[in-house]
């Protein structure tokens, strides 16, 4: 068996957040399964090393999180200083293949890389997911936005880059030519998976009984380029016209760019509007959603892929999302309804058209349960393959 790759998830074991990123990267570890050995930085310990038991845990844990940020026991924290008080920092990475990094790493990350290149004969790859911070500041954390330009100057470092689509290859290329860029490493357009089988509780939910009000899903973190404002607008016009629905969000909500939304969606359920809001949830809550619900509606501004846009498609659910970008890639190929703009007419008028013609959804339905959707088993072939043909740069 060949040696196994270096997958950096200094984040994801530390947290047990489901965001995007979070959601690819423990797909990627599950998938990969002995071909990959997770290790992490250990800013306490000042070193790289190994998962300890429990950040094995928060890569496999089902369970949903109220915040984003890494988070660190005490005992960890004192375990990791004592070795440095000591003078025992030393944790010999294993003998590898390759470094795969797939998250959005932090400065600090990037200023050890260096420990994780030098101790890998093979490819040094890092995952692209989008462009956002760039096109959408205003809608971006400021935090994100301040970090981004470093960031795409230190995927320079790499030796390929594998973007999670077309529109993400696209943007990154374009700012390294912005910049001047004169031999940048190859970034080479590999979308992502999605879970082989629809992950489900029964106990949860069950789909509604014939002649029940038609619910709406829509599923993704609560921030401003995720687009609720316009989505929650266009509900409010369907429900004043008399039409009958539940609108069912499922999302962490962001405390700066997610506030305004989740102020609106407080305000609507004040009103009494059909409105449940579950916030974060585990993955077979996500499930039990999805066969509960008639269609979804995605209405981000931008994404660098749009999982929930596939996933839907998965469950046979039909999806309204926009169709430019990566979401119009995700959308080609039947179930969608791609649309030109994701304003708040739009977004109702779109929704109307479902609500009112279930022979519609049913058609979108066969269309997107008669797709082909890539596994993660698939993603991580051609990942690896790719990384075969490499050279160091």
């Amino acid at each position: 068996m060949p040696a196994p790759l270096l997958l950096d998830l200094s984040h994801t074991c530390h947290t047990r957040a489901r965001t995007g990123i979070q959601r690819v990267a423990r797909s990627l570890r599950a998938a990969l399964a002995e071909e990959a050995v997770v290790i992490t930085h250990d800013p306490h310990r000042a070193c790289w090393r190994e998962l300890e038991p429990w950040e094995q845990e928060n890569l496999t844990v089902d369970a949903a999180a109220p915040k984003r940020g890494a988070q660190w026991p005490l005992l960890a924290r004192l375990r990791g200083r004592t070795h440095r008080l000591v003078g025992s920092t030393n944790a010999p990475l294993p003998a590898n293949s390759g470094v795969l990094v797939p998250e959005v790493f932090s400065p600090r990350v990037a200023r050890a890389l260096p420990v994780v290149f030098a101790a890998t004969p093979g490819p040094r790859v890092a995952l692209f997911h989008d462009a956002i911070a760039l096109v959408y500041p205003e809608l971006t954390p400021t935090k994100t936005v301040a970090r981004f330009p470093a960031y795409l100057v230190e995927l320079l470092g790499f030796d390929g880059i594998a973007a999670v689509s077309e529109d993400s290859r696209d943007a990154l290329i374009d700012y390294w030519q912005w910049l001047g860029v004169k031999n940048p490493p190859p970034v080479q357009t590999i979308p992502l998976g999605i879970d082989a089988q629809p992950a489900t509780d029964p106990g949860e939910d069950s789909p509604p009984p014939d002649g029940a009000k038609p619910v709406v899903l829509s599923i993704g973190s609560i921030e401003g380029r995720k687009n609720h404002l316009a989505l929650l607008e266009a509900c409010e016009q369907l429900w004043s016209s008399g039409d009958q629905f539940e609108l069912h969000l499922i999302g962490l909500a962001h405390p700066q760019t997610g506030a305004a939304a989740l102020e609106r969606i407080h305000a609507l359920q004040a009103q009494g509007r059909p409105l449940r809001y579950d916030g974060p949830v585990s993955d077979a809550a996500v499930g039990a959603a999805y066969a509960r619900s008639t269609f979804t509606v995605y209405p981000s501004l931008m994404e660098g892929f749009g999982l929930p846009v596939l996933e839907s498609l998965r469950h046979a659910k039909p999806c309204i999302c926009s169709a430019w970008g990566a979401l119009g890639e995700s959308a080609y190929g039947g179930g969608c309804i791609a649309l030109e703009t994701v304003d708040a007419p739009t977004l109702a008028h779109a929704m109307a058209s479902l609500l009112h013609s279930p022979e519609r959804v049913d058609q979108l339905a066969t269309a997107a349960h008669g797709r082909t959707f890539r596994t993660w088993w698939d993603y991580t072939s051609e990942l690896r393959a790719w990384m075969k043909l490499l050279r160091r740069r």
